[in-house]
């Protein structure tokens, strides 16, 4: 419960649209209220929580089911995996889930059957980026989930699944990483190295990927992903150029990843490191 001086029907607890009527818009507009979940509100001074998440989700689920898919990875802590923002994640539930576990009493698969299932199901990148949330939360293991997934062999997705689960790696430091992972490989240039430490006379860098065993007339090839959340100021602007200035003075030929690159329709990403490479690129793109 939170101070006496919230509103009487907030009580520091989430609520569903319903138990303030027509107030719900007005509330929202003079920004008293944000959304938990889709269809669940809260006062804006309580902040996000596993005990949070748990109780919203307690009020759109039957009590004798357990949440799965994308809403059981957000009750386990991973953002919904970068499959929209948390205010659009829906409640999803099964009732025959296979392994499952209690989040605040409430009943969820289990990191391990969950992140199986969402590779199997799921569009392949944000299959491939919820994996890899998985595997840095530190809530399982590859091996486990490679070992756990012969259990679905003869369900849908299973060779989707497989391919997942071949390519997730722990170190992709977001989903943007992954997704950008996905397109090299996709594109037949084989598996980046991921993380990689570059050092200079002063510092040491680290690049998002790239292919440091395969040289061209003795520079090396490195991507990084520039979000437009931390890269689209003039001053962040010139400190990229500034770094990849002294990459470049490093042996290293740095290609700056926006999101259209990743998810346009022309294959410039593809191009550009083919040409750098001195290989075609195997297209169109699969996604």
């Amino acid at each position: 419960m939170l101070p006496a001086d919230f509103p009487y029907f907030f009580c520091g607890l989430p609520f569903r649209p319903h138990q303030v009527g027509r107030k719900l818009n007005w509330l929202l507009g003079l920004g008293d209220i944000r959304p938990v979940m889709k269809g669940v509100y809260v006062d804006v001074r309580v902040p996000d929580s596993p005990q949070l998440r748990a109780d919203a989700m307690r009020l759109m689920t039957p009590p004798d089911v357990v949440v799965c898919g994308p809403a059981a990875a957000w009750l386990h802590g991973l953002d919904t995996t970068a499959l929209a923002p948390a205010e659009l994640v829906e409640a999803q539930w099964t009732r025959k889930a296979r392994d499952e576990v209690e989040v605040y009493g409430v009943r969820v698969t289990s990191p391990i059957a969950t992140a199986v299932e969402l590779a199997m199901r799921i569009p392949r990148p944000f299959a491939l980026s919820a994996v890899d949330a998985f595997l840095r939360s530190g809530k399982t293991d590859l091996w486990v989930l490679r070992a756990a997934s012969a259990d679905y062999e003869r369900h849908p997705g299973y060779r989707q699944g497989q391919e997942v689960l071949r390519w997730a790696d722990r170190r992709a430091a977001s989903p943007a990483e992954s997704w950008l992972r996905l397109r090299l490989i996709d594109a037949g240039f084989g598996r980046p190295e991921l993380q990689i430490p570059v050092t200079g006379p002063t510092r040491t860098y680290r690049l998002d990927l790239g292919y440091p065993e395969r040289p061209v007339d003795g520079r090396r090839l490195g991507l990084e992903y520039d979000s437009d959340q931390w890269h689209s100021s003039t001053k962040q602007q010139l400190k990229d150029e500034t770094r990849r200035t002294e990459l470049d003075a490093l042996g290293w030929h740095i290609i700056p990843v926006h999101r259209p690159d990743l998810w346009g329709s022309y294959p410039a990403l593809e191009l550009a490191v083919g040409s750098f490479l001195c290989q075609e690129p195997r297209l169109p793109r699969r996604w």
